[in-house]
């Protein structure tokens, strides 16, 4: 199994998410044998949660999965580039390794606004890969914003 394989997993998160009317972005989490120990979507409408980020949400499953706050030696896949919050996340479970979809020019803490990564004050740092399925989870977001652009009224 590829990144592209484990993309195509976050994406159906993604798309999870857009069904409920969340912003579609999909996380998974593997370990380092490949095994999918953690995943989610966005869902910081349904929970009225400003921090239920996809990727926050599969780090907390993969760490109850794994019975450890630090998830060493995983991969994490993200539709979109990370946020400042959810890079802060990554990198405080020692997650080993990014791969994400579409860069986030308003938000992205992965090299787009922000590149926490290389930012030497910190003690750890991640190995990244971006623009995997840049097409397809590009897509999936501007379908999502141009459908809610679209659906509003006019009010009179």
């Amino acid at each position: 199994m590829d990144d592209i394989y484990y993309m195509s997993l976050a994406i159906e998160q993604a798309q999870t998410a857009a069904s409920l009317d969340e912003v579609p972005v999909g996380s998974v989490i593997t370990d380092s044998f490949g095994n999918i120990i953690g995943h989610g979507y966005n869902k910081t409408i349904s929970m009225c949660d400003p921090t239920a980020h996809a990727e926050i949400v599969a780090i907390k499953a993969a760490a109850l999965n794994v019975g450890n706050y630090r998830i060493c030696g995983t991969t994490i896949y993200v539709t979109i580039e990370p946020c400042i919050m959810c890079m802060g996340a990554i990198i405080h479970a020692r997650v080993a390794r990014l791969v994400y979809g579409a860069p986030d020019p308003k938000w992205g803490a992965a090299g787009s606004l922000y590149n926490f990564n290389h930012d030497k004050r910190l003690n750890h740092t991640i190995d990244i890969t971006s623009g995997v399925c840049l097409n397809e989870t590009r897509e999936i977001i501007r379908h999502f914003f141009r459908e809610k652009r679209s659906n509003k009224q006019c009010q009179i």
